[in-house]
């Protein structure tokens, strides 16, 4: 008997051994594994941090993982990327933004000059002396009467528009719609319109314009009002119904931009100028902002760079005169209106100041006096 408890007793407590030696042992193996895993995740981690795209270097989506990285291969390459000045997927810093800039030229301007054949003497003479000198290749005269003097000095780009002289609503609309379709033959990238008693400074012009994407809808200019002008749209031969909008003054000369232009065809082009002057009973450079504002809803850019006989010019200093885009000359509250600048020419000799300014602007031009302050 005393053995057999004994062999009882040994048996009992070799089972219990086993039994807390498998206890012991079960935990470990789940940690294994679950460190497995861990270590499987970080390396995956790893892989996709790497290569987050698995179509990329022959890699398809979807495709069985190849097996984990270790620690120490990873930073074995992030070293000798380093070592080769090569980035390993690092994000890259945003570009500074630059101010745009289009590049244009001054042969990508179309300068339309209004005037009527009265004024081939009074005025264009002086204009083709100065500003258009310098800017002839860009340069179109539209009239209203032929001239083969002028048309030899303005090297052939003379429009005889065939409108009336009369300085009309309709006479008005007649040559702007003329304008239009030439600019749009013309392939060129802005159209700018000016009268013929306006300075234009090639060279600010183009500055001005390098500002803007002649792709997009830009119409720049300076109204002569301080509201937007009200008119009466006709709907039909018993309807009207009322309109506001701004528009630039064409006594101070407007530009337009060839994307713009080019939707603005539906009432424009080919007569149809005419026809929407019409609707609103106002002249050219109005209609041009209806159509532009009321119509197509681009909104007018304002600048200052642009004048006209319609303020007081004398308020243009001298030092400003170079970053000015048109200048002008005539009457302002019954006084003579020009731009104050002294140099050599008297005020008899040019009352205009166009001379004295081109000469400011141009001093190598032959006829301006030399070792004049101005």
């Amino acid at each position: 008997m005393p053995r057999r408890c004994s062999r009882k007793v040994l048996l009992s407590l070799l089972a219990a051994a086993f039994t807390c030696l498998l206890l012991l042992l079960l935990p470990d193996q789940g940690q294994g594994q679950a460190g497995h895993r861990g270590l499987e995740l970080r390396s995956r981690s790893l892989q996709s941090w790497e290569s987050p795209w698995p179509e990329e270097e022959g890699v398809v989506a979807g495709a069985p993982e190849p097996a984990a990285r270790s620690f120490r291969e990873y930073f074995s390459e992030l070293s000798r990327a380093r070592g080769s000045g090569r980035r390993l997927l690092e994000p890259e810093l945003p570009a500074t933004p630059q101010p745009f800039r289009d590049d244009i030229s001054a042969g990508d301007l179309f300068i339309a000059v209004k005037t009527t054949k009265k004024f081939h003497r009074a005025r264009l003479e002086l204009l083709l002396e100065t500003w258009i000198s310098r800017s002839r290749e860009q340069t179109y005269i539209f009239t209203d009467g032929e001239d083969e003097e002028l048309k030899s000095k303005a090297a052939g780009h003379v429009v005889n528009t065939n409108c009336s002289a009369a300085h009309s609503r309709q006479a008005l609309s007649c040559k702007m719609a003329v304008e239009y379709d030439k600019f749009i033959e013309s392939g060129k990238k802005w159209f700018c319109h000016v009268d013929d008693d306006n300075y234009v400074n090639t060279r600010a012009l183009v500055k001005l314009l390098a500002q803007y994407p002649h792709t997009q809808d830009i119409y720049i200019g300076k109204p002569s009002l301080d509201r937007p002008i009200e008119a009466t749209e006709r709907i039909s031969d018993n309807k009207v119904r009322p309109v506001h909008f701004w528009f630039a003054t064409g006594g101070a000369g407007f530009c337009i931009s060839r994307g713009l232009a080019l939707k603005m065809s539906p009432w424009a082009s080919g007569g149809h100028f005419i026809n929407t002057a019409e609707k609103i009973r106002l002249p050219d450079d109005c209609t041009i902002g209806y159509i532009i504002e009321a119509i197509l809803g681009v909104k007018l850019i304002r600048s200052n760079l642009f004048h006209s006989h319609l303020e007081n010019l004398q308020q243009v200093m001298r030092g400003d005169i170079s970053n000015q885009v048109t200048l002008s000359y005539g009457t302002f509250e019954n006084k003579r209106n020009a731009i104050n600048l002294k140099g050599g020419f008297s005020i008899e000799q040019d009352p205009s100041r166009f001379r004295s300014i081109h000469c400011l602007l141009y001093p190598d031009t032959p006829w301006c006096p030399r070792n004049v302050t101005y």
